[in-house]
């Protein structure tokens, strides 16, 4: 028995639970519960940013990416870069006109509440979806951990990350998010130094194997109008453009990363808690890609079997090779990345049905019945996402699947954004029309086309942008309000 390593994990478990609870007392208000009384500073929302951008889908999936692959998802994460520069010139200045509690809000003010509901409703659907992936990932690991794959080990994770988010609302997300954060950092720069252990000869010999199988490439520029252009996922154009787009869609449209934005104590605040998040996710993402590499050449030397699920790789060597403490310690991190993950998903739908429906059916209501229905509503999510995790074990490579059911919705949001912010003379039946077109085409693209998942969020924008446009002469320019 492990008791070294199950005693890091529960006093892990225990503590974080703890630590998020005692917020409890600050949340008098919506405005608490949902932005964290907009006191949190810069550098602590960008490190929440961070945590919402990462889950356990991000831990065990990347490295997973490399043993298969090469180094060419970073190119994606380029693509986030570019990505940052747009919301911060396009989407922050309309979030910090007035105060606004979702992203759904600038759509009501620009089309009207009808367009704000669908909106609201694409994103409840596609973080329900997205986040059963990710509760699903945690089975992968509590399976190695207990040797079984028990849902009840999952409802545990779920049921300690929902507490805390219930009692500490936004202000106990970003700060879990900070400490667990730094916890899964922790644990991949020793994981790192372990595995390199574990191979004789360390580096020279990793770029000695790697090299030649062009493991360590990076960009792919291949160029080619043909179907192998956009099956091609993970090409340096799919990855600019692809992560331009997911980017811009998840950070700038979707209420998971637009709340935390709406957190800052200004909008220069939330611009730099944007940037710097990205020097952390470069950081990050080289990181785990690289240890997907040196599990390559360590399973290739020793003539492994490969686990019968690619994701298993890189927590399955923790379990069974690292020092007894060691392997509890990253365990512990790569549940760390799970709980900060859901409990944003968990604010973050909460406050989008409450805000963006409920509210504005009872807005002579008090602001104590408001709280009291935003705690109610984070319970109905957390067992909704439990139930979307129990059926989301076939649906694939974890990481893959999260980012594609993602990437469905993203272009239909993405458009209707850009219609708002970008045109004066759509209105709203033109911008419903619009988002409907690219919903529908990104979904027949999903399950009718091989394209790549990184093309999903730019077929959909163009589609509901230019649809939109089309729509919009069919429908007098007095139904915007913009």
């Amino acid at each position: 028995m492990r008791y070294l390593d199950f005693a890091v994990i529960i006093f892990y478990l225990i503590g974080i639970t703890w630590f998020g609870a005692r917020f409890r007392e600050t949340q008098k208000s919506l405005k608490d519960y949902f932005l964290g009384g907009r006191n949190a500073p810069w550098w602590a929302i960008g490190f929440s940013i961070v945590s919402a951008e990462t889950s356990t889908l991000t831990v065990i999936g990347t490295p997973a990416l490399a043993f298969k692959g090469d180094l060419g998802f970073l190119q994606l994460v380029f693509g986030y870069l570019l990505a940052r520069i747009i919301i911060s010139l396009l989407f922050l200045p309309q979030y910090f006109r007035g105060e606004m509690f979702t992203a759904y809000e600038l759509m009501d003010r620009r089309f009207g509440p009808h367009i704000r509901k669908l909106t609201a409703g694409s994103f409840l659907l596609l973080r329900a979806l997205a986040e059963g992936v990710r509760v699903f990932a945690i089975s992968i690991v509590v399976s190695i951990i207990l040797g079984t794959g028990d849902n009840l080990s999952i409802l545990v994770i779920v049921l300690l990350t929902l507490f805390y988010t219930f009692e500490g609302g936004m202000t106990a997300v970003i700060w879990t998010d900070v400490i667990q954060m730094f916890l899964y950092i922790a644990g991949a720069v020793l994981s790192f130094a372990v595995i390199l252990q574990h191979i004789p000869g360390g580096w020279p010999h990793v770029a000695e194997v790697a090299g030649p199988l062009d493991k360590f490439r990076i960009f792919d520029f291949r160029f080619e109008w043909s179907g192998e252009f956009l099956t091609r996922g993970y090409s340096f154009w799919a990855g600019i453009l692809g992560g331009a787009f997911l980017t811009t869609a998840s950070h700038g449209t979707e209420q998971l990363m637009v709340q935390r934005l709406l957190s800052a104590r200004s909008e220069n605040q939330s611009r730099a808690a944007l940037f710097a998040s990205w020097v952390v996710i470069f950081f990050q993402f080289t990181l785990f890609l690289l240890i997907g590499l040196m599990l390559f050449v360590y399973y290739r030397d020793n003539g492994i079997a490969l686990p019968r699920v690619a994701d298993q790789i890189y927590p399955r060597f923790i379990w069974e090779q690292l020092p007894h403490g060691a392997s509890g310690l990253i365990m512990a991190a790569i549940l760390a990345a799970a709980m900060s993950n859901l409990s944003a998903a968990l604010n973050s739908l909460a406050s989008t049905t409450v805000m963006d429906f409920y509210k504005p059916l009872r807005p002579a209501r008090s602001e104590a019945h408001f709280l009291k229905a935003a705690r109610g509503t984070t319970i109905l999510w957390g067992a909704v996402l439990m139930g979307v995790g129990i059926l989301a074990r076939h649906w694939g490579s974890v990481l893959e699947a999260g980012l594609g059911i993602a990437s469905i919705v993203y272009g239909g949001l993405l458009g209707v954004f850009l219609l708002g912010l970008l045109t004066r003379r759509v209105g709203e039946m033109a911008a419903m029309v619009g988002m409907s077109a690219g919903l529908l085409t990104t979904l027949y693209v999903k399950f009718g086309t091989p394209i790549a998942f990184t093309w999903y969020v730019l077929i959909g924008t163009s589609m509901t942008f230019l649809v939109g446009i089309a729509a919009s002469f069919l429908w007098p320019r007095e139904n915007s309000r913009g």
